[in-house]
């Protein structure tokens, strides 16, 4: 059925966008896949200066419309504008990025729709905009969306997410398993900073839910006893000054790098040469840069929270950081555990064991099998209680 479908893949932004993330490679490994087996596919986004407003990628029609939040009446706009010139989708996915967008609302009843949920945002608001606003962010991803979306269906991509939506956001409707799948870049380029001993790395967005203070309070601490330590910290985002800032107030400009934004092959050879991969988000829907470095070999140390308890395997690909702990411990006994030859070889083929089973043309074809059933049965497709991914426990 994929041949003949139209498809609508709504996203915040595209995957080259400045601030594009782990929700704008999901979206267009799906969209690219769809279109690749003849489906018509737009991807409705947000447009950054200097983006074309409409073009074609991969047969995959991409449609810019508006800023941060603007984006958010506009697209609702042009769907009703595409409906009232006679045009229809037979399906939409619907990514939610803290707030859908709300697509039934301009929708025929009939049109399935099927809302991409990475994870819930909730207390996150709180991080970046004023109370009030918070406080409206919190009542459009709990309450209205839960109306709005109440005769179809979540798309969910861990089981963490999975148990979020129904305990923190009440949903009480079907939700789907679809996990992210994962494509690394084969290392490359000349990395201009040595190796540390030991050598770390963090490839994650600059953005306050990545608590980068709690990542340089690590390095401190490490440096006392490792003089030789080097942190790599990869990636770009607002936090970029503010990181900056605090690794020269604390001195540790000779212990952390701060690469932000470098290309692929570069960030694949920083991440395969590392020890250790971190993260100290306060949580994720999953953990793409966690099975990205997995692929490679390189096990992380992550803070047991949701997401990224799915994508570690405590003690196997990598270790998590429980309440109560010391993350500085949790480090220092990763570390002795992998200095035995054999005990690291065992942990990278765990690694890279595990990331296989992760890829995107899987993830595809589980969406593949939602979609078409929706379209056959209309909404109640959407909603019946098949769930896909649930073989990978968190």
């Amino acid at each position: 059925m994929s041949g003949n479908l139209r498809l609508a893949v709504v996203n915040w932004r595209d995957p080259w966008h400045p601030s594009a993330g782990g929700a704008e490679r999901y979206a267009w490994e799906l969209a690219r896949r769809f279109a690749a087996e003849g489906a018509r596919v737009h991807y409705v986004t947000s447009r950054a200066p200097g983006q074309k407003r409409g073009e074609r990628v991969e047969d995959v029609e991409f449609v810019r419309l508006g800023g941060r939040f603007t984006v958010y009446p506009l697209v609702l706009l042009w769907m009703l504008a595409f409906r009232l010139r006679r045009g229809r989708f037979d399906v939409v996915i619907d990514c939610q990025n803290g707030i859908p967008f709300f697509t039934p609302w301009v929708l025929p009843r009939r049109v399935p729709v099927f809302c991409v949920i990475h994870h819930v945002h909730d207390a996150q608001f709180g991080l970046y905009f004023p109370r009030w606003l918070a406080w409206v962010g919190q009542v459009l991803e709990g309450p209205v969306s839960r109306w709005t979306y109440r005769r179809h269906a979540f798309v969910v991509v861990s089981p963490s997410t999975q148990r979020a939506v129904r305990e923190r956001l009440g949903w009480t409707g079907p939700t789907h398993v679809v996990p992210n799948g994962t494509v690394v870049a084969e290392p490359g380029g000349v990395l201009a900073e040595p190796a540390g001993d030991p050598d770390l790395v963090c490839v994650t967005r600059l953005v306050p839910h990545k608590r980068l203070s709690l990542l340089l309070d690590l390095a401190a601490d490490l440096a006392g006893t490792h003089p030789g330590l080097k942190l790599h910290i990869v990636g770009d985002g607002p936090e970029a000054g503010m990181l900056a800032s605090e690794i020269r107030a604390r001195g540790l400009e000779r212990v952390v790098t701060a690469h932000g934004y470098v290309p692929e092959d570069m960030k694949a050879a920083l991440v395969a040469r590392a020890d250790l991969h971190l993260s100290t988000s306060q949580g994720e829907g999953w953990g793409l840069s966690v099975i990205e470095a997995a692929a490679l070999g390189v096990p992380t140390v992550a803070h047991d929270v949701d997401g990224l308890r799915d994508a570690v395997r405590d003690g196997a690909t990598g270790w998590l950081v429980r309440e109560g702990d010391d993350q500085a411990d949790v480090v220092r006994r990763a570390l002795k555990e992998l200095a035995d030859r054999t005990e690291r070889d065992r942990v990278a083929t765990e690694c890279q064991r595990w990331a296989a089973e992760f890829d995107w043309a899987r993830t595809a074809a589980r969406m593949r099998g939602l979609v078409d059933s929706a379209v056959r049965a209309g909404p109640a497709g959407a909603r019946s209680e098949r769930r896909y991914g649930d073989e990978h426990p968190g």
